[in-house]
């Protein structure tokens, strides 16, 4: 049984926990845009310790609708955990603008889920959100990518989830370091592909087909 000094601590520390900021790395994605998409979430405490990792296949979708996705996710977790001091984190200047006010949202399919993550929002003490570069989003964007391999049924030898190109890239483009073959043609110095597309800032060896 715990003494009225013990059990007082404990919940002072436990309120104090709950008032606490924590951290959000959310991050969307879809294969074809829309086509196959995900979400992934990556949540830590306010010393960086890992809290949660939450990552769900969509179906068919567009990449804003798989960010605002990772976005409710993340208010729900806290939510329900009862954190009530969040930070956001994602690399969708659209989603992060849209949600400080700064742009409108004009889409018949974003409005619901915007206006689902600011009732969400006002339910908790402190919100803010920021928006980083692609790289500085990288847990997340590994949980989205598992979360459109699990769907998609890509699977490796050992049952996990190889890592996977961003949305919009062919299958194999990347997820390892060895090169993966593309098939195209060049005319007027453009690359044209066969199917899928490359990301931005992909580089590609162009070699001839000699078959």
């Amino acid at each position: 049984m715990f003494s009225e000094k013990t059990s007082g601590r404990l919940f002072a520390d436990e309120k104090r926990a709950a008032g606490d900021w924590i951290t959000a790395f959310c991050d969307g994605g879809s294969r074809g845009n829309p086509g196959p998409a995900g979400y992934g979430v990556f949540i830590e405490g306010p010393d960086g310790e890992k809290l949660a990792e939450l990552s769900e296949f969509l179906g068919k979708t567009t990449n804003n609708v798989a960010e605002y996705s990772a976005l409710l996710a993340a208010l729900e977790w806290a939510l329900k955990e009862g954190r009530s001091r969040l930070r956001v984190v994602a690399d969708s200047e659209l989603l992060v603008k849209q949600i400080q006010g700064r742009y409108k949202v004009n889409s018949p399919d974003l409005r619901p889920l915007y206006e689902e993550a600011k009732r969400r929002i006002a339910k908790l003490d402190a919100f803010r959100i920021e928006h980083v570069l692609r790289g500085k989003n990288q847990k997340a964007d590994r949980l989205a990518n598992l979360a459109m391999d699990r769907g998609m049924g890509r699977k490796t030898a050992g049952g996990d989830a190889k890592p996977a190109a961003r949305p919009g890239a062919p299958a194999g483009a990347k997820g390892g370091n060895q090169p993966q073959p593309l098939k195209g043609y060049v005319k007027g110095g453009v690359v044209h592909l066969l199917e899928g597309e490359l990301p931005d800032g992909m580089f590609v060896k162009i070699t001839p087909d000699r078959q």
